[in-house]
């Protein structure tokens, strides 16, 4: 594989994404005790330390040990290196998709890395708008998955020209 800019853009995008994932959860872990509540915006904004065992909103969490292992570890690594592979060959690729896929590969990374070494996820942004909107409790790689799937899906929207 040739080292050109397209391909270190690609490979920063994952490794930030994974830095700053891993960065705020050993803050998480190493200052905000299990179950406590940290009021960043009143009640609106949360911070919390749980662990997840499962996927995203704790799915799966109650799958056999083997099955947890194929579901949340296996297949996500081979998700991730086939989209990481495509990403590297599809040259038509525009840069807002390249970050977009790129902030999906390195969120998924991340949180593949905390199954392994810890045996769990640390999530711990929770938003509460009054029960007009409420989410599940997340982490900075959930962010940046989330963020690359909405990207991408705005762009697939966008008028592609038409084929010859």
């Amino acid at each position: 594989m040739k080292l050109t800019k397209r391909t270190v853009f690609i490979f920063l995008i994952i490794l930030i994404t994974i830095a700053i994932d891993q960065i705020t959860k050993v803050v998480v872990r190493n200052y905000i005790e299990s179950g406590e509540i940290i009021p960043v915006i009143g009640n609106y904004f949360t911070l919390l330390n749980v662990e997840n065992k499962g996927a995203f909103l704790g799915m799966g969490s109650e799958l056999s040990p083997t099955l947890r292992l194929l579901f949340l570890l296996i297949l996500p690594i081979v998700v991730l290196g086939f989209v990481l592979y495509h990403i590297l060959k599809d040259k038509t690729l525009n840069r807002l998709s390249l970050f977009a896929f790129a902030s999906i590969i390195g969120g998924g990374i991340a949180n593949v890395y905390d199954r392994v070494v810890y045996g769990s996820v640390t999530d711990f942004f929770f938003i509460d708008l009054g029960g007009i909107f409420k989410t599940g409790i997340f982490n900075m790689a959930d962010l940046s998955v989330t963020t690359g799937i909405t990207i991408l899906i705005i762009l697939s929207f966008k008028k592609k020209p038409k084929a010859v």
